[in-house]
């Protein structure tokens, strides 16, 4: 900003370019211009109105824009017809803008006189510029400064160097401001940019998260061995089933089906044969009932099956389940049967029994079955391949 102590040479006249009417006239358009570089969206904007209000006011025949880079003049900006500087950078003791910024205080070169001796204008001689007037933009650090120039000699006034000055410090807090504004946007686009990406990643751990909650859960409820519904699973899954039998008045019945013999052939023969005869009662269970059908082996030796809209008895697949037993014992090359004990036990839409009692009902129903049945005993070695019911 333009130093108070600062005084104006002899030459410099009040009353040459200005009159009182015309310095209220340019107050009021600084109002103007203060708007102006307050809805200013860049820099280049600020400099533009910046030189188009210095011209307008001062009425000179062209202005420049100069910032300090690292060292040098660097003329970023020009208003006039004929532009002289605009894109070059010269060393700040070669310009009158050098000098402004390294004095802190406005120069006037007018009438071929340069109002401080210690400066030349060597740069400015081989242009047409014969009167040139020029302040800084500098708050607490020096920042560049704002130039009028005249084709003739002209003898700037106070009111013109000051409305100058007035201009530069309304511009530098503009551009200071704006320069903050564009950092803290800057700062929210870099952390918003970050936050989504961290709702990205967030996104992409909870999808996995979620795989892995279901992978585990799928997990919990199915079989190791077999892939069928384990307990768990089959409970799950049928107390579903029979509760949406119930509201569509549908009977439902439990097939409990026990391997005969597996803890003697797992004994004798060892576990592989045991796990093998474990999967050849599921594979021929899958092929046996229908895609309807629940499947489940809840204990090491024990499958049940909740089927609905099957008659009472479950004839039809107690028959199925035969064939495919003796089909299987027939062409399978074994050193002992595959036998099968099963319990069934009916549900009508009205009944209030819980899945476990049914299941036990069923338990029950084999345990009779083995005493009205003397080829149920359950002794594998002399088990004949039917199913007991």
């Amino acid at each position: 900003m333009m130093k108070e102590t600062y005084q104006f040479p002899p030459r410099c006249h009040q009353s040459i370019d200005y009159g009182t009417d015309d310095y209220f006239d340019s107050l009021e358009h600084l109002l103007t211009v203060i708007q102006d570089l307050y809805q200013a969206c860049s820099l280049e904007q600020i400099m533009d109105i910046a030189l188009d209000a210095a011209r307008k006011i001062t009425k000179s025949d062209g202005a420049v824009f100069v910032l300090l880079d690292h060292g040098f003049c660097y003329y970023a900006n020009e208003n006039s017809t004929t532009p002289l500087w605009k894109g070059q950078r010269i060393p700040l003791n070669l310009s009158i803008a050098g000098g402004v910024m390294l004095n802190n205080k406005p120069i006037i070169f007018a009438d071929g006189h340069n109002n401080d001796d210690t400066i030349g204008h060597n740069f400015h001689e081989c242009t047409f510029v014969k009167s040139m007037v020029m302040v800084s933009l500098c708050n607490h650090k020096q920042k560049g400064t704002i130039g009028l120039y005249w084709h003739n000699y002209h003898q700037p006034s106070i009111e013109t160097v000051k409305l100058l000055q007035t201009i530069a410090d309304i511009t530098l807090v503009t551009m200071e401001n704006f320069q903050l504004y564009s950092e803290l946007e800057k700062q929210l686009r870099d952390r918003t940019a970050a936050l989504e990406r961290a709702n990205t990643l967030l996104q992409k751990e909870m999808q996995k998260h979620k795989i892995l909650e279901a992978e585990i859960r799928l997990i919990s409820l199915t079989d190791g061995l077999t892939g069928m519904h384990n307990r768990q699973g089959f409970f799950l899954l049928a107390q579903q089933q029979i509760r949406l039998a119930k509201r569509s008045q549908t009977n439902v019945s439990i097939l409990l089906i026990e391997l005969v013999g597996l803890k003697n052939i797992q004994d004798t023969w060892g576990q592989e044969y045991g796990d093998d005869t474990i999967l050849s009662a599921a594979r021929l269970l899958k092929n046996t009932c229908r895609t309807s059908d629940t499947i489940g082996r809840i204990e090491p030796a024990e499958f049940v099956v909740l089927v609905q809209g099957c008659e009472p008895d479950c004839q039809i697949i107690k028959q199925r389940l035969q064939n495919a037993l003796d089909q299987f014992n027939t062409s399978q090359q074994q050193p002992f049967p595959l036998a099968m004990n099963v319990g069934i036990q009916t549900c009508d839409s009205q009944s209030q029994l819980p899945l476990d009692d049914l299941i036990t009902l069923a338990q029950i129903n084999i345990s009779q079955s083995r005493k009205n049945n003397s080829e149920g005993t359950g002794n594998w070695q002399q088990g004949t391949g039917k199913t007991h019911v």
